[in-house]
């Protein structure tokens, strides 16, 4: 895997005693850090993940160990790689590279809107990663939290899937698992709230509101809006379609207005995305040769 086993001293040490927090998560705190890899003897900055005490370090060693090496063994232009990780006493923590240009959420919800072509891009960048996760690692792997935050953007600003601290690793026999219910409220499917077996389609129903999030460069709730019609995303958006209304959701993007016929295909995808039942979902490799 070439993971590099670090020391808790060691990362103390690289992030300066954890001084400069970069984002903060249900699992942990992230802080960047620079360090002298073993695997090529050059100094890279890197992003080092302290997962809290009460969460996942409750996890016995062997899974801690399993789940470090089954995430370290994915490779995909889409995904942020892990680099090592700390398991050392009561102290986990888990080392990626660095992203230079931040989180998704801010790069959308920021002051400026970012460009339609990059949307698409960002859009199709996120669809292969999941579909790579889902479908192409050794061991298929649920992300469970897809939501903007956790989507990282590199010098080229490439979407890199990151923060697997809720994924559910299934065994190469599972296609399903139960487990309580993880994820950010707002991308969650509703099968989450049904006792029922968790498929990859919680990964495709997150992956809809987020697509529509791109689409329309807001956030799945907004309080602050003209119409109250407008305060769900979803909601909105499926009232659009249906009503053959699809411009109102790009109104204000001259570029997306030209392009009407991929927005409205994109539209389409996200609320097939986010159909009530799993099995009405499309996969993921489906969303990737449609956008």
């Amino acid at each position: 895997m070439n993971l590099q086993n670090f020391s808790f001293v060691e990362l103390e040490k690289a992030t300066n005693g954890f001084k400069e927090q970069l984002g903060a998560g249900a699992f942990g705190v992230v802080f960047k850090g620079v360090v002298e890899l073993v695997n090529n003897n050059i100094t890279s900055i890197i992003a080092v993940k302290k997962l809290y005490n009460n969460n996942m370090v409750k996890e016995g060693e062997q899974e801690f160990k399993a789940e470090v090496m089954s995430i370290g063994s994915t490779n995909h232009k889409n995904l942020v790689k892990l680099i090592g990780f700390c398991n050392e006493g009561q102290h986990r923590l888990l080392v990626y590279e660095y992203m230079s240009n931040g989180s998704l959420a801010n790069f959308l919800f920021g002051p400026s809107k970012p460009k339609w072509h990059q949307r698409k891009q960002l859009a199709l960048g996120i669809a292969r990663g999941l579909f790579y996760l889902h479908e192409e690692c050794s061991t298929q792997i649920i992300h469970c939290d897809i939501k903007p935050q956790n989507i990282l953007l590199d010098h080229s600003f490439t979407a890199r899937i990151s923060d697997f601290g809720l994924a559910k690793i299934l065994n190469t026999d599972q296609t399903r698992t139960t487990t309580g219910i993880r994820g950010t409220k707002g991308y969650v499917a509703p099968e989450w709230f049904r006792n029922m077996a968790v498929t990859v389609k919680v990964d495709v129903y997150s992956y809809g509101i987020l697509l529509l999030e791109l689409i329309c460069c807001r956030k799945n709730v907004e309080a602050n809006v003209e119409d109250d019609a407008q305060i769900i995303l979803a909601d909105w958006a499926c009232d659009c379609y249906e009503s053959g209304k699809v411009e109102c959701l790009v109104e204000n993007d001259d570029e997306a207005k030209m392009e009407m016929k991929m927005v409205e295909k994109y539209v389409m995808v996200a609320l097939w995305c986010i159909q009530e039942d799993p099995s009405l979902r499309p996969t993921m490799k489906k969303v990737m040769l449609i956008i």
